[in-house]
């Protein structure tokens, strides 16, 4: 936990508490919230430095499942129908009441920060795609995060039957690099958000955006999510994109790829083949 730049290793004040699940357990159970429930572990807990945390950081919540809503923005929706052979089916999920939600990737293929995310063996048109991650607790938000929602526009552009597979890889998804408590983020959907993308040095793209520009709200997608669905404990829930790479661009092994959102962080990790 970091609290006041400082910060702490809550399992060293109870072994009970682990991982980031726990403490949402705790919260659940006690009616109380996140921070409260951390803030009763500081005084017994051990602060560490911030040389220990860079090297060792790793995902700060392990999710049963990952899920992700797609054509959230406009650029994002404007990227689908460029891509596509069938463009009007993404025009139709944009203007639509009901939003396009989808399984992206189980806990086994999700990686944290400083790791390598991966881009398809079989596929020649591949972008990291930079979100704000809702994270939940037996259906509840609880807190955000930062996500990176890799995918193979050239398989999904090909035929959108084929997102499973544009989207569902070895090493798809990161996270990181902290979850936001819910009480700490004032307004999920007034955050800045930017991605910088290089390649040997050179910065290939530069781009920011804000979360004000998603077309439905994060209590939207998640009401849909949690609809006539019994979902896991603990799910990681993608909101969408609006920094979309020119066409023609296309992420090879070696990149390294930069996601910053404000109030959560910076999510740095590079590019491998899967």
């Amino acid at each position: 936990m970091s609290e006041g730049g400082d910060v702490y290793d809550l399992t060293s004040a109870n072994s009970n508490v682990e991982t980031f699940c726990d403490l949402a357990r705790a919260a659940d159970i006690t009616g109380r919230t996140i921070d409260d429930v951390a803030a009763g572990l500081l005084d017994d807990a051990e602060r560490l430095s911030s040389e220990y945390v860079d090297e060792r950081i790793e995902r700060p919540v392990v999710p049963d499942e990952v899920w992700a809503a797609g054509v959230t923005y406009h650029i994002s929706e404007q990227a689908r129908e460029a891509e596509s052979e069938t463009p009007d089916v993404y025009l139709d999920v944009y203007d639509g009441e009901r939003p396009e939600i989808f399984f992206k990737a189980t806990e086994s293929r999700t990686v944290g920060p400083n790791e390598a995310v991966g881009v398809r063996g079989d596929s020649t048109w591949d972008v990291p795609e930079p979100e704000l991650a809702v994270v939940l607790h037996r259906g509840a938000i609880v807190g955000y995060t930062v996500g990176n929602d890799v995918s193979s526009r050239s398989i999904e552009g090909e035929n959108p039957l084929y997102l499973p597979q544009a989207k569902v890889y070895d090493r798809c998804c990161a996270i990181g690099p902290c979850v936001a408590s819910a009480e700490s983020v004032s307004d999920p959907h007034g955050l800045e958000m930017s991605m910088r993308i290089e390649r040997d040095g050179t910065v290939l793209y530069e781009g920011s955006t804000s979360t004000s520009e998603m077309v439905k709200s994060c209590e939207e997608i998640v009401s849909y999510f949690t609809r006539h669905n019994s979902v896991p404990e603990m799910v990681v829930l993608l909101t969408g994109t609006a920094l979309v790479p020119e066409e023609g661009f296309t992420l090879k092994p070696g990149d390294d790829v930069s996601i910053e959102i404000d109030d959560i962080g910076v999510l740095e990790n590079t590019v491998t083949a899967v």
